[in-house]
């Protein structure tokens, strides 16, 4: 759907949000639940309605969500809002780094995991799985 149908589209049953927004119902309600979004008041009679600007904000907290951003980070992010570029560059730089020690973890965890490996491939202990015996701690 192109944003100018989006945007003569001023507002959306929870259904249609959800599509237009690429989530489902429940997400919609999730994000509700913890405050990313707000709820629409209940008409006395129909559907809540949402605006086109709650489908922007969902499709933020997507691509936040992508590039490692908590729900929330994402929810500090929201209300600092436009206008906070120093402030939000500060926090992707902290998320850009606390990724970077996940990498080197990841890395050191495929060492180790390699090892185990090769220890298993070279057979010497027939009785004792190398990788078992890591597991439960035990020397071998």
């Amino acid at each position: 759907m192109s944003s100018e149908l989006l945007t003569d589209q001023l507002e959306l049953t929870i259904g249609r949000l959800a599509k237009v927004a690429g989530v489902n119902v429940e997400t919609v309600r999730y994000y509700q639940r913890i405050g990313l979004i707000d709820e629409p008041i209940a008409p006395y009679s129909g559907y809540r309605k949402y605006s086109s600007k709650v489908v922007e904000t969902i499709k933020f907290i997507k691509r936040a969500q992508r590039l490692g951003f908590s729900l929330q980070e994402i929810a500090d992010l929201l209300k600092m809002g436009d206008g906070h570029c120093h402030d939000v560059r500060l926090r992707a730089e902290k998320k850009r780094t606390k990724i970077a020690e996940q990498i080197r973890d990841l890395q050191a965890l495929r060492d180790t995991l390699d090892k185990l490996i090769s220890s298993c491939n070279a057979g010497d202990n027939e009785q004792l799985c190398p990788i078992v015996e890591t597991l439960l701690e035990r020397d071998i």
